[in-house]
């Protein structure tokens, strides 16, 4: 099913600045928020969608992608990549708590701390932004890649918990293992109870009496590990793909952070990049052009023979259709421009400088200003129309 408009979903305009975007999901959230709407799949789908669109709206970059590139430009492989497909309630909870100025779960201070739901209170790890170089031919295919890179991986030695042994853990003695402390809060509603992280344990509900000697109480030791990184076809130069959970081990039983890829590319000896166009510099000699000929020029999928008609100028575009690059999401594929430059020599031997003497006031020679030949302009309209 094809995404709904970010802007659409919050009932904002395109130009709208973060204080409107962010009052306006505000409203959404509250509206489907599962605590007013128990068992009801439809609006808990909308409360996530409203956190999707939160998301990139409020964050510059990822909203100037979508501005220019649509859904392709944050999400560009459906879901995997960018955007938050999969994402449960407490994601979006840790996320986007300070929306509504709550230590906790954004909503219990409006619902009075009703939800059931078993909360993450662990430390969220951090991304990882990697950038990968990718030549067009990987591009216009999709190319699946291992990289190594150095991370925090979980302690396989305590298995995550900081602590010696299973005789190294007691319960926190603040919140008595609950993981939450509760309080009065004054919110724009009135004086609400409020559920918040223990301070002293930081939500685990444990108290570490003697750490692990691997990772020293951390939880989580530095390592290299090796991802294997899925790039869809058609991405461009600037695009950052995202991998959920792939990032940083989180602390205490929190969810990893997420790996996240920038997209370069590699300059190409024949190709150069329109969108999904590429466009290759034909050079041909003078003769070539008057009288016409046969060419091979090379493509994403190998060589091709071109005719070049008689009287061909210097700036005609030639298109090869559906010979350039994918849509990041399958919608379409660009084409192959080849552009005629005629190449002029710098060195004469006596015997050509004379034929070309003689062949200067010849009337075909001559400039025909007039002649109905289109110039550069409208051979440039043409082909962006």
């Amino acid at each position: 099913m094809a995404k709904r408009d970010y802007y659409e979903i919050l009932g904002v305009a395109k130009d709208a600045d973060a204080t409107t975007i962010k009052k306006a999901y505000r409203k959404v959230a509250m509206k489907y928020h599962p605590d007013r709407n128990p068992d009801d799949k439809a609006a808990e789908e909308k409360f996530k969608e409203a956190a999707e669109a939160y998301e990139v709206l409020s964050d510059e970059n990822k909203k100037a992608r979508y501005d220019r590139y649509g859904h392709a430009g944050v999400d560009p492989n459906g879901g995997g990549f960018g955007g938050r497909g999969g994402m449960n309630m407490e994601d979006i909870f840790s996320q986007f708590g300070d929306i509504f100025g709550d230590s906790g779960s954004p909503f219990e201070s409006f619902f009075g701390g009703r939800s059931g739901r078993t909360r993450s209170t662990g430390q969220k790890g951090s991304n990882i932004r990697i950038k990968m170089a990718l030549t067009i031919e990987e591009i216009e295919s999709g190319i699946t890649k291992k990289v190594k890179i150095k991370k925090q991986n979980k302690c396989n030695h305590c298995n995550g918990s900081g602590a010696k042994d299973s005789s190294s853990v007691k319960q926190c003695g603040t919140c008595n293992g609950a993981g939450y402390v509760r309080q009065v809060r004054s919110t724009f509603l009135g004086q609400m109870q409020t559920t918040g992280a223990c301070p002293s344990c930081n939500g685990s509900g444990q108290m570490v009496t003697a750490s692990c000697s691997k990772c020293r109480g951390e939880g989580r030791n530095y390592e290299e590990a090796e991802i294997e990184i899925e790039v869809p076809a058609g991405v461009q130069e600037g695009m950052q793909l995202s991998m959920r959970g792939s990032g940083n081990s989180g602390k205490n039983g929190g969810s990893n952070g997420d790996l996240l890829i920038v997209i370069e590319e590699k300059p190409h000896e024949n190709f150069t990049r329109d969108g999904q166009n590429v466009i290759y510099d034909l050079f041909i000699n003078f003769a070539d052009a008057a009288l016409g000929t046969k060419v091979e020029v090379p493509t994403l999928k190998g060589k091709v023979n071109i005719k070049v008609p008689p009287g061909t100028p210097a700036g005609k575009i030639f298109r090869l259709k559906e010979k350039g690059l994918p849509s990041v999401q399958s919608y379409g594929r660009g084409d192959q421009l080849i552009n005629v430059n005629i190449w002029t020599p710098k060195k004469l031997t006596d015997k050509e400088r004379k034929l070309l003497e003689t062949m200067r006031d010849m009337e075909n020679f001559q400039p025909q200003v007039n002649s109905g030949e289109k110039g550069f302009f409208e051979r440039m309209k043409d082909y962006f129309e």
